[in-house]
């Protein structure tokens, strides 16, 4: 059964449920989208000597594997930035997510090459990602890591990340401003949130057209500046 409360969002004439907890599900296809999960992030500061506590790699995983099994995904689309850098390869991290991977063993897995995996490598082979170049398609989805690159394509609808997208928006008792991680959609290219929780955030400024979904509360929540329902 799906977390709630969740939001339904339409692209390409496909129903996209959007999750709080980063991702959106087409469940038609029981394909599950993430995005940015820059595994490996924390042995890479580590690394570079930052005191960046361990474990949260681990914790990505784990709900990874709780909306993978509440889902009944069968499908995982990973659009982009899988590890953050090839010093984040640390055993702990390598280790961890190949557990994950036995733990998931018949869930088909695909890769959509980022900006850091380009740095970080393919995963290995035992791990059966397949891996992809930007402008693969899965139904009427060009799958792709930037929004530039979904535009320069120009091949439809569109599913991505790269950006981290996120608002700033004040609380009209105290004026006081907060930022939220959010789905952002403009024109027929959707930005998923990070997967990824030690990441930060890309601050949007929608347009009146543009479609804003807010993770607040562990809920989706549109806030679209024209108010158009999902």
């Amino acid at each position: 059964m799906l977390e709630t409360p969740v939001l339904d969002a339409t692209l390409a004439g496909e129903t996209l449920t959007l999750l709080p907890k980063r991702a959106a599900f087409w469940s038609r296809e029981r394909t599950l989208f993430i995005a940015d999960t820059h595994f490996g992030k924390p042995a890479s500061f580590r690394h570079s000597g930052l005191p960046v506590p361990e474990g949260v790699t681990g914790a990505d995983l784990d709900t990874l594997s709780g909306v993978i099994e509440r889902c009944a995904a069968r499908r995982l689309v990973i659009l982009g930035d899988l590890l953050h850098a090839p010093t984040g390869r640390a055993p702990v991290t390598m280790d961890a997510v190949a557990a994950w991977r036995h733990r998931h063993g018949r869930l088909e897995v695909m890769l959509v090459r980022g900006n850091h995996d380009r740095a970080a490598c393919d995963p290995p082979e035992a791990w059966r990602f397949e891996c992809v170049d930007p402008g693969a398609c899965t139904g009427p989805f060009t799958l792709t890591h930037t929004p530039e690159e979904a535009v320069a394509l120009g091949a439809g609808p569109a599913i991505c990340g790269h950006v981290h997208p996120g608002v700033s928006m004040g609380d009209p008792a105290t004026g006081a401003s907060q930022r939220f991680a959010c789905f952002f959609l403009r024109g027929n290219v959707l930005c998923l949130p990070a997967f990824g929780r030690f990441t930060g955030l890309g601050i949007m400024h929608p347009r009146a057209t543009d479609r804003v979904f807010v993770i607040a509360a562990g809920e989706v929540i549109d806030v679209s500046p024209g108010g158009v329902p999902a």
